[in-house]
């Protein structure tokens, strides 16, 4: 009973490569390359000092800790890996998972920049399990910590694989940028392992898990949080808020996804040619139907820079025909109607909860506190108004401002899907 292991490649000196990047991580065994990598110290969470036997364990390696508590944690961590990585050899060399969450093996997640930044050679190490049956993988998803454990000790032994690949030494330009060292690390070590690499992270996982919460397929939550963030400059509050806001919208439609029914429910309106024209544009497959991702990037790429203080106030005045400062149910009903086409539309949902005190008329501090919260009706009104310019300009009208509401769309109306970028 116990471990086999099979060691390849060879192991080279802190001098050389003050840091070990482990992958893939995929089961607390893999605890097991610290013995063969000649106890380096490790990067493990604070909480993991009071466990038992393995706690004590840990101490003895001289651990960079890391605590959820201490919102510096993150800061702090990576400058003691780069205090450790730059001491000439003084410290013992740091093994880190970069990929910070285990996971089933069949591909590398995005790597953390935690082992890259310092600028120093890595010596990246391959894990393989090559056994019969699979009984070492821990994930967040499948077998609990007990039974893995339970299943593995029933097994006469485990296969363990450890490969040292020769040191990665870091260009100018990936000092500069530590995200193209990790890249470039990980695609050694797929190539290596003869797997794909993916931009799913640790997040991903989170997401998923909240998506399950909020009672959607799990999958909805794939969004490769590290590209989508990075791109679009968003945080995982952020992210996680609009999931909600999604859940919102698509717990009553099948496998996920919003299509253009669920879409004009949520917005309290009846489909119309504004509307099909901006589902489209978050639509960006051309399915048919909205995913998660495909919200994100429209609410932040085409609803939040549309909703801009000019707009709302535009908007207002607008629907306060009298303009006396406040837009009566009337006023409301009679321009949804004519700018949407149909005649016996009932908004009243819409504009109580826009009439946040219930005094049967809309100020302007109400329609903007609604308009920021809900950006997707900015974006439908521009559109509106980009169909009617658009229209009246092909229909030889010479003051596109003015021409009358319609419900037709021109079918050479493309100028709004100029919004539809590549992500």
């Amino acid at each position: 009973m116990g471990f086999r292991m099979t060691v390849k490649g060879k192991r080279v000196s802190s001098k050389e490569a003050p840091i070990l990047a482990v992958a893939p991580h995929s089961s607390f065994f893999d605890g097991i390359v610290c013995v063969i990598a000649g106890l380096p110290s490790t990067v493990s969470r604070s909480e993991n000092l009071a466990t038992p036997v393995f706690g004590r364990f840990l101490r003895c390696l001289q651990p960079v800790l890391v605590s959820r508590l201490d919102p510096d944690s993150r800061k702090n961590t990576i400058l003691e890996i780069e205090r450790r990585a730059t001491s000439c050899g003084e410290w013992p060399q740091v093994l880190i998972f970069p990929e910070g969450t285990c996971t089933n093996r069949s591909c590398l997640i995005t790597f953390k920049q935690g082992a890259f930044i310092p600028g120093v050679p890595v010596q990246p190490v391959l894990l393989r399990y090559p056994n019969r049956h699979d009984t070492v993988t821990w994930t967040w998803q499948g077998y609990k910590a007990r039974d893995i454990l339970l299943l593995t000790l029933s097994q006469l032994y485990t296969n363990v694989e450890v490969e040292f690949l020769p040191p990665h030494v870091p260009t100018e330009e990936e000092k500069q940028e530590p995200y193209l060292f990790a890249h470039r690390v990980r695609d050694t070590m797929a190539t290596a392992l003869g797997v794909p690499v993916t931009d799913h992270t640790y997040e991903d996982c989170r997401l998923m898990i909240s998506a399950g919460e909020l009672t959607l397929p799990m999958e909805a939550g794939l969004v490769e949080f590290t590209k989508i963030s990075r791109k679009l400059n968003l945080k995982w509050d952020n992210i996680k808020k609009e999931l909600e806001g999604f859940a919102a919208i698509a717990n009553e439609s099948k496998g996920g996804r919003i299509g253009i029914e669920e879409f004009a429910k949520f917005l309290k309106l009846p489909i119309s040619p504004a509307l099909n024209e901006l589902f489209t544009l978050f639509d960006r497959n051309g399915d048919g139907t909205v995913d998660f991702r495909e919200y994100v990037i429209g609410l932040t790429v085409l609803c939040r820079p549309a909703n801009t203080k000019g707009t709302i106030q535009m908007l207002f005045k607008l629907f306060d025909v009298d303009d006396d400062g406040r837009i009566t149910q009337e006023e409301f009903t009679s321009l949804l109607r004519s700018s949407l086409g149909v005649p016996d539309l009932d908004v009243t949902k819409l504009f109580q909860d826009i009439d946040a005190d219930g005094s049967g008329k809309i100020t302007y501090t109400e329609f903007e506190d609604f308009a920021l919260k809900h950006p997707e009706y900015g974006k439908l009104f521009t559109t509106y108004l980009e169909l009617q310019r658009h229209h009246a300009l092909h229909s030889g009208d010479t003051d596109p401002a003015a021409a009358p509401p319609t419900n037709t769309v021109s079918p050479e109306a493309e100028d709004s899907a100029s919004d539809k970028k590549e992500d």
